[in-house]
């Protein structure tokens, strides 16, 4: 699914674990302030590998969906995965993206979370989309909000970031035309 710029927004594939491995080097100091600390292993391919595999097979259980955005040369410069997908009355999933920092500010992230937003209403049926954001990491709340998102408030010592447990901000985007009494 072309986001312009020649990048694309496609399935992660299990092949697709030298590749991640690469991407995360590449921007691991892009990365570091906004994620979970990583260990020296998290970089290599067999590692990703390993996770990829787990990624899928969540995506086999319907636990959630799995994204990577790539150049025209095939390498990967982003991802952007829906986790935690419940059903029954919620139908609701989490989202997370990344880009690499030299195509930050494009809009291709805005373009990809829009895209990834679709597919879940369409594809996968939800109702909603909730996401989370550090208190200062304005440029991810631009991209929520330019795709529909709205705050739904702070969350204090949400996540464990960068070694820390840090405060967010809590979004929600409601899917329109999500199937109705669905469960």
């Amino acid at each position: 699914m072309d986001l312009g710029d020649g990048i694309l927004l496609r399935p992660l594939l299990a092949g697709d674990g030298e590749e991640l491995a690469a991407a995360y080097s590449r921007n691991r100091a892009h990365l570091e302030p906004w994620e979970p600390l990583r260990s020296e292993e998290f970089f290599t391919g067999p590692r990703q590998r390993q996770l990829i595999a787990e990624s899928l097979r969540a995506v086999a259980d319907g636990r959630s969906a799995a994204y990577v955005l790539e150049d025209g040369e095939h390498r990967i410069v982003g991802r952007a995965n829906l986790s935690d997908i419940v059903r029954g009355a919620f139908w609701s999933a989490h989202l997370g993206y990344w880009i690499d920092g030299r195509l930050a500010g494009r809009g291709l992230m805005r373009r990809a979370v829009d895209l990834v937003c679709t597919l879940a209403r369409d594809d996968l049926g939800l109702h909603r989309v909730q996401a989370a954001t550090l208190v200062h990491n304005e440029a991810s709340q631009r991209v929520l909000r330019a795709t529909g998102f709205t705050e739904i408030g702070p969350a204090p010592r949400y996540l464990r970031i960068a070694g820390e447990w840090q405060d967010h901000l809590l979004f929600q985007r409601i899917l329109d035309d999500s199937p109705e009494g669905a469960g």
